[in-house]
Parts: structure tokens; sequence; C-alpha cells
């Protein structure tokens, strides 16, 4: 490593004194967070990492290996996108409260809000409705506030107070609110009509030949709507679109939406929760369609976890959230940026 400017490494003496403060958050942090679920009777559960399908959606990538059986067999694997499967798994198992501190990995994402391998904090509840995950999710983005005793977040310029009582809006409201789009006039049957998107959303957004309506949404919600949200307090976004929904039920009210939300602060997503799906041949198609949308685009596609959807078929009525562990921390002890807050980060070319 001749010529190298040690300073640049993680493991240098100055850059680690540099860090460890942020590292030492990191720590209090963790502590408060297991006793306040401690507190609440979860159970804290360790799920496998390897994994037949790391998950189907069209825009998450994993990273695979291969396992040699003494036969000379061979088994492709990959590293977790979240141990969602998992857990749901030990939901259909019999488990009522369950949280889980998870090492996961996601290929194509780097950059200060992003690392290749992170910490999800995942935690689901049986037999209770999405609100109460909704209201856990403060509460715990407030334990790691209370625990680093930091008075308000701040991020790029924009700041939000913790403690505050949140902001409630829906999807629909936002994209009114920021965008000026009718959201759910774009959206009939369950499915996005592109070409009403497209002209609503047209000279806010550059708009692809190829790009169907979730690209389109994704654009806005990106662009014009995710700034604008954690303002001076948490914001809850919620009823996400049933196009959207990913393993979250529809709302039974209002089948065009589905009982999907969104926590943010400082414009920084912290956290996605749903209630959860328990259609097992309603997941499968969702699955089937993300598939589809992933070898058209990438030209591959992950197997489905047969086990999962069985699963799914006998899980209870549930709600979930994953909340991304390493951007609270980051929010919750005043770092700038997500590779200061973990104790190895990864080389840049990672």
């Amino acid at each position: 490593m001749a010529g190298m400017d040690q300073t640049s490494l993680w493991w240098s003496a100055t850059r680690h004194a540099d860090r460890k403060p942020f590292l030492m958050a990191r720590a209090e942090i963790t502590r408060a967070v297991r006793a306040w679920f401690d507190e609440q009777g979860f159970a804290e559960v360790e799920t496998g990492i390897l994994q037949v399908s790391p998950g189907n959606e069209t825009h998450l990538h994993a990273p695979r290996t291969e396992l040699h059986h003494a036969d000379g067999a061979r088994a492709t694997r990959y590293l977790r996108t979240s141990p969602e499967f998992a857990c749901k798994k030990l939901l259909a198992a019999g488990e009522a409260k369950i949280f889980e501190l998870a090492r996961v990995f996601r290929d194509r994402e780097r950059g200060d809000l992003h690392l290749p391998e992170f910490t999800m904090l995942e935690w689901y509840r049986a037999d209770t409705p999405y609100d109460a995950v909704m209201a856990d999710g403060i509460a715990v983005i407030a334990c790691a506030a209370q625990a680093t005793g930091i008075g308000r977040f701040s991020f790029r310029g924009r700041v939000a107070d913790p403690f505050a009582e949140p902001e409630r809006l829906t999807v629909a409201d936002a994209f009114e609110r920021f965008a000026g789009i009718d959201l759910l006039g774009t959206i009939a049957d369950g499915s996005g009509d592109r070409a009403r998107l497209a002209a609503a959303a047209r000279g806010r957004v550059r708009i692809a030949d190829d790009d169907n309506w979730s690209d389109i949404f994704s654009k806005v919600l990106v662009e014009h709507v995710e700034p604008k949200l954690g303002q001076g307090r948490l914001t809850i976004l919620f009823e996400y679109p049933v196009v959207e929904a990913a393993l979250a039920r529809a709302k039974p009210s209002d089948p065009r939406v589905a009982e999907r939300f969104e926590i943010y602060a400082c414009g920084v997503e912290l956290a996605n929760g749903f209630g959860e799906l328990t259609d097992p041949r309603e997941q499968r198609r969702r699955f089937t369609l993300a598939m589809d949308e992933k070898q058209r685009r990438y030209g591959e596609r992950y197997p489905l976890d047969e086990d999962f959807l069985d699963a799914v078929a006998r899980m209870p009525e549930a709600s979930g959230v994953a909340l991304g562990f390493d951007r609270l921390v980051m929010l919750a002890s005043g770092a700038i940026r997500i590779d200061q807050v973990v104790w190895t980060p990864p080389a840049r070319d990672a």
C-alpha cells in the first residue's frame, strides 16, 4: 500500500478517532432500542443471511454465492436484502412480537445514505393493525434521539424535531400538494394508467419512452415529494398506491391504496412499514410481475421462495416495519454520512 494516504483508510488512528464519538453513540442507541423492544414484550430473533430468494422487488439487487455439497452438487444462494421472509415464517410458526437487528445486503447501492452492507431493524406484531407499528416507529426514533441527547435532527440544511407530534400525509395528498398531480386519478382496477400519469407529470420530471407507471411515480416522489418531508418534525407518508404495495395488503375501504407507510426525517426515508399481505396468490402474482420487469430491465430474475409463500397462507394478520438503523444513528448522532456510523465501512470501490 506504498504511496497510499493512510489517513484515507477507516482503520487509520486519526480517522478512527474522528469517527469514535459516532460509534459510541451507535452503541448507546443499540442498547436503548433493545431495551425499548424488551419493555414492549418483543423477542429478539436471529435469522439466516443466506436465502433461496433475496426478495422479489424489481429494483433491489442482491449479492449471490454458491454452496458446494459433499456429493459435488451446487446450490445458488443469495445474501438477503431483508430478514422479512424469515421473520414472516416465524409469525406463521406462532411468534407474536419479534424484532431483529439484521445485517442485510444491497448490490448497486453506495452513497452518503447507502451502503452495500448495512443494518436493518425490523419488527413485526401479529394480530395488530398497522397504526400500531406506525406508533412504534415514532417511538423508536424518539428513543434513539433520547439516547444521544440530541434535541433535533439535521441533514443537508433541513431540521426535524424527533419528539414533536409527526405530520401525517397520504401519498395522494403529497402528490397534490408538492407536484400538483391527482395521483389516484391515474389508478384503476389495481393498475396504474401510464399515459395519464405521464401527462400529469410532464414538465415536472423527465420521462423516458420506456418508463412505466412506477418509474414516473418514483421520479415525482424523489424529485418533488421526498425533499419536502420531515421538515421541522417527522412525516408519516401513508396509503401508498396499490401499484406500489409490495408486500402490503390493499386498504379494505379503498382498494386504490395499500396499507403501506414510510417515515421521513429531514427528507431522509427512515422506515417502511406494511399491514402485511396474507394472500399467497396475490403475493405470487406481484412477485411474478416484479420479476418479469427485472428480467426486462436487468436481464435477471430471482427465484420465488415457495416456503415463504406457504408461510404467507398460514401466518396471522400482522403488521411490520423495516427501519434503516444506520440512517437513524447518523441523524441521532449528528453525523453527515452513513459510513461515519459503521465500525468497518466498506472500501469506496465496493
